[in-house]
């Protein structure tokens, strides 16, 4: 039996999503290894950034990118000294364009609370569901890939 695709949103700011894409990777929670574990071939990463920069104050609130994972397993390498990150491969959707959150948030099933819809991201990476995929799919690329 195929494995049905999994839905999946990272946190990260703005410019570490711009350069993930470049090289085409992705690595969740600073590079934990759990995280990066869970992918399967196949299965959907969107990029949520809550800020332009990590150590800035400028916020962004948007869905800065979407991919599909394209590996089989995770792999480790030494960013720079003592900073070894796990990662995937990813081919994102380079016509994926950045889409501000807050007039998505309605339509949302995994957002449950409206008011403090924050608080869902806070860990850096969650699983989502089909809905919430397609709702956010539509607003990057005008389709449900």
């Amino acid at each position: 039996m195929e494995k049905s695709r999994r839905f999946w949103i990272g946190v990260a700011s703005k410019e570490h999503v711009q350069n993930g894409k470049k090289i085409g990777i992705c690595q969740f929670c600073h590079g934990k290894s759990l995280p990066a574990t869970r992918l399967h071939k196949g299965d959907i990463v969107i990029y949520y950034s809550p800020k332009l920069v990590m150590d800035g104050s400028v916020a962004c609130k948007q869905f800065t990118a979407l991919g599909v994972v394209t590996d089989d397993v995770p792999y480790q390498v030494e960013q720079f000294p003592g900073f070894k990150p796990f990662r995937r491969n990813v081919a994102y959707f380079e016509e994926a364009c950045a889409v501000d959150i807050v007039p998505l948030l309605p339509e949302l099933p995994f957002i449950r609370n409206k008011q403090s819809w924050g608080m869902v991201f806070r860990y850096g990476f969650l699983e989502i569901d089909e809905t919430s995929f397609e709702v956010i799919a539509r607003a990057m690329l005008g389709r449900v890939p």
